[in-house]
């Protein structure tokens, strides 16, 4: 597989929800937004990996675009935690700031293709 920047963050993004959704539901025993956590924080990386195969640049930018919702969605689950005190000030900066950088670099890819593929 064609690796890339983002791919690689994205990645190294989900081991780290990974890890953070084993330790919410051992040591602070919630299960419900963290499963929710979980499932948006990975699928980030997923649709990456899927776009990074797409048949079409239609198609490598609309797994794109689900990759920024999903990275949107992960961000309201890590405030909601950070806001419920389930996460501390310093995990939910790091862990926010991170999503956040993916989120722009998500944003830049789509726009630049978009912008080779239709002229823009």
């Amino acid at each position: 597989m064609n690796k890339n920047l983002t791919y690689e963050k994205a990645l190294a993004f989900a081991v780290r929800i990974v890890n953070l959704y084993k330790f919410l539901i051992a040591e602070k025993k919630e299960f419900v937004i963290s499963k929710q956590l979980l499932r948006s924080g990975t699928s980030i990386g997923a649709n990456i990996s899927e776009a990074i195969s797409a048949e079409s640049k239609p198609d490598f930018i609309h797994k794109f675009a689900i990759s920024r919702k999903e990275a949107n969605e992960t961000i309201f689950w890590l405030t909601l935690l950070h806001e419920t005190e389930y996460l501390s000030d310093n995990q939910f900066s790091s862990l926010n700031a991170d999503c956040l950088e993916i989120r722009k670099m998500l944003t830049s890819t789509i726009l630049t293709t978009k912008r080779k593929i239709y002229n823009l």
